[in-house]
């Protein structure tokens, strides 16, 4: 009887939510400027689930940006920096999908609760608090790996059009026009910045701080390096991008290395025990033997 009332309760508060929610959607709200403007874009940027998200969570993410505090804040900001805003996402953004996704979470795990499935809602309270954050962390990844495939190529033909007479910045905006992805991208940032006045060291400076990549880091650095140096950029150019490809091939063999006895311990511990199984089990089958009479049955 009060398992009874009590999802009755949580039923007819999880209605008055609804309602409620329907009518802050419905109701005019002033968003917050990045928010606004990834909506308008959300369209072309982001999927129908999360667009539709993020207009549910919209009101509420200001509360949330203050329960996080400026420092939080300021982490988070980096980190969707590093993953390259996917699908537009934002400050804003991150806030109201945190609010629509914590609220689906913690009310699916108090259902749970209720009907006595511990492990559900476990998993439920996991998604409300991590789901937007593994979202992240993959897109961080993601974006370093493919700055990584790209850079050694885009060092060389940078290379090769420095050496045919254009000048490093002239170069570098003919070379960026021919790359698509996340580096493209990052180059197209670096040099709009030093249109708009930056000095090429400061916008290089930028350019590392937005990247989580040691071949970035490294590239910025080998820069700057040969500017104070006076070596010649194509030379500069050139041994960055075997460094990097030597790097590469290091780190390879590094994961090969470590892949060896995991790849053993799988085998030793599953594949060869269950061989060994099918082939007792197989010996005593085709031997006909009366398990009958060997048990006494």
């Amino acid at each position: 009887m009060a398992i009874g009332l009590l999802l009755a309760l949580a039923a007819g508060l999880s209605v008055a939510g609804a309602a409620y929610g329907v009518a802050l959607y419905r109701s005019e709200a002033k968003l917050p400027a990045d928010l606004a403007v990834a909506l308008e874009v959300g369209a072309t940027r982001t999927t129908a689930v999360g667009s539709a998200v993020d207009r549910l969570g919209m009101r509420y993410a200001p509360l949330v940006l203050r329960l996080m505090g400026e420092k939080r804040v300021a982490r988070v900001r980096r980190r969707i920096d590093l993953a390259g805003n996917p699908g537009g996402l934002t400050v804003d953004r991150y806030a109201a999908r945190r609010a629509v996704y914590g609220a689906l979470g913690f009310g699916g795990a108090l259902v749970m609760l209720m009907k006595g499935q511990l492990l559900l809602a476990l998993v439920l309270v996991a998604f409300g608090l991590f789901w937007i954050e593994v979202g992240i962390w993959a897109a961080v990844r993601e974006r370093r790996d493919a700055i990584e495939r790209t850079l050694p190529d885009f060092l060389d033909v940078l290379a090769v059009v420095v050496s045919a007479g254009l000048s490093f910045r002239q170069a570098l905006d003919r070379v960026a026009e021919k790359y698509e992805g996340p580096w493209a991208d990052e180059l197209r940032i670096t040099l709009r910045q030093m249109d708009m006045g930056v000095s090429r060291r400061q916008a290089f400076e930028e350019l590392r701080k937005r990247n989580d990549s040691e071949q970035v880091a490294q590239f910025v650095t080998a820069l700057q390096q040969g500017e104070e140096l006076g070596a010649p950029i194509v030379d500069t150019l050139i041994a960055i991008a075997n460094d990097m490809r030597r790097t590469d091939a290091q780190n390879a063999r590094r994961r090969a290395a470590r892949a060896v006895p995991k790849a053993t311990m799988v085998i030793t511990t599953f594949m060869v025990p269950g061989t060994m199984v099918l082939l007792v089990a197989g010996f005593f089958i085709g031997s006909g033997t009366d398990f009958g009479s060997v048990t006494g049955d």
